[in-house]
């Protein structure tokens, strides 16, 4: 008998692309997908016929069925600040509460997996981060709503594993972009190349020297599928997942006015508790997948996005500037 499968957030950016995998699957029967299209758009989903998949818009934490599920991917939470920060008690519910409720309906024996971020280290002060990496984080702060919800979720599933011996698996991510981000996402990549599209200027914030380690999607989700349930893997987590180029923030906006002739960049004042970096330590992801690495450059996966961009996302939109950047 084949597998039951639950993906919460799966239409929105990195769980649609999960999606896309998890149809290729030959031991699974029935893949149930909840969106409430806070984030997610129902063009993520359009091009998938699979017969087993079946839609369900509702919020996480609101979501009901008699129905038990072998496997439960969760990904409901928007991962943009300007998202999170207008909605914090919505941020704080899709992932703690999601969580609660999602275990309700794990079969016995079952696997929850959840995408946990970066943002759990805060502002570090080591680099790179490793997973031991204790954080730097304002549980106070304005960003605190989306860190601290995923740190408690994260405890939450550590829990349940070490009292009743629930099978998790724990990713953290670090700055995924690429095709299938909203226009108006308000973070880096997918602002200044709406930007570039539209008004032809880029906002930088602060000096521009903050920096990231850009993954592009395609990379990262082949790490999630080998993670989640393709490989043979007892690790538990959790797993940094991302790339380990570290770039700046300038040094993006300034590739990208490569790409668009005439674009500008324009400094503007930083950010309050913008984190100055973000690196992964790769040393226990390549121990536990084998082979993996984030092999698309920012230069190439900036190239391939934004001709998805240009192609997709801005035919026939308001030549309209994004909101301001944030990361």
């Amino acid at each position: 008998m084949g597998k039951k499968v639950l993906v919460a957030g799966g239409a929105g950016f990195i769980g649609s692309h999960i999606v896309d995998r998890l149809v290729k699957r030959s031991d699974m029967d029935s893949l149930v997908v909840v969106d409430n299209f806070w984030t997610g758009v129902p063009d993520n989903l359009a091009g998938i016929t699979d017969p087993r998949l079946h839609f369900v818009q509702c919020d996480v934490e609101n979501f009901a069925t008699a129905e038990k599920f072998d496997e439960i991917l969760h990904l409901a939470s928007p991962a943009s600040p300007p998202w999170y920060m207008r909605e914090p008690v919505r941020t704080i519910k899709a992932n703690l509460l999601g969580a609660l409720n999602l275990l309700e309906m794990l079969a016995p024996g079952g696997r929850v997996s959840f995408a946990s971020t970066s943002e759990v280290y805060g502002d570090p002060k080591i680099t790179p981060q490793p997973e031991t990496y204790k954080g730097q984080v304002d549980c106070t702060g304005p960003r605190s709503s989306y860190d601290e919800s995923k740190r408690c979720t994260e405890s939450l599933l550590f829990e349940m594993h070490r009292t009743q011996g629930v099978d998790i698996r724990i990713v953290r991510l670090f700055n995924v972009y690429g095709p299938r981000t909203r226009p108006d996402d308000g973070r880096a990549v997918s602002n200044f190349l709406s930007q570039a599209l539209t008004n032809g200027k880029l906002t930088v914030y602060g000096d521009g020297q903050q920096s990231r380690s850009w993954g592009y999607v395609d990379d990262i989700v082949d790490a999630l599928e080998r993670y989640f349930w393709l490989d043979d893997i007892d690790y538990v987590g959790p797993l940094n997942v991302g790339n380990d180029r570290e770039v700046s923030v300038i040094d993006i906006a300034n590739y990208i006015t490569q790409l668009v002739p005439g674009t500008i960049v324009e400094m503007c004042p930083p950010i309050p508790q913008d984190p100055t970096n973000r690196r992964p330590d790769l040393t226990l992801c390549r121990k536990i997948l084998p082979g993996w690495e984030a092999r698309v450059s920012y230069e190439e996966g900036i190239k391939r996005t934004f001709e998805w961009f240009r192609d997709t996302v801005m035919k026939g939109a308001e030549t309209e500037a994004p909101s301001p950047i944030r990361l």
